[in-house]
């Protein structure tokens, strides 16, 4: 089992920002890649960001490319996801995810069926 806990959302004005964090403990060495998805309300959950545990590949969705930066630090066990210029259509209950499989392509984990465990999720709220 892994245990997910996100925490550092808030209420920000556009052009803000914010970072994102991600506690994982439990059977943290069987994670290998990370990844962060958000829901708005009325919408299904979408990928922003992933990351693999050795931190050699990232991969990001085009709306938040060049503005969300995800990382992690091994040693604490914790994901972050960096959010600059933040924008209204950036508000949603951010995810933290965790996936044991391996993959190749990082495509694959874009995909919600690749993670196995999920944190309880932290609301960012952009206002314009």
């Amino acid at each position: 089992q892994v245990q997910l806990v996100e925490s550092g959302g808030g209420l920000v004005q556009a052009g803000g920002s914010l970072r994102l964090f991600c506690a994982a403990s439990g059977r943290t060495f069987s994670s290998i890649a990370m990844g962060w998805f958000r829901q708005a309300p009325g919408k299904a959950r979408e990928f922003v960001a992933a990351i693999r545990w050795s931190g050699m590949n990232t991969y990001a969705a085009n709306s938040v490319k060049g503005r969300f930066t995800i990382s992690r630090d091994g040693a604490k066990n914790t994901v972050y996801l960096q959010m600059n210029n933040l924008k209204p259509e950036d508000t949603a209950v951010y995810y933290c995810a965790a996936a044991t499989t391996y993959f190749r392509d990082m495509n694959t984990y874009t995909l919600k069926e690749t993670y196995g465990y999920w944190g309880q999720g932290t609301q960012v709220t952009v206002s314009s």
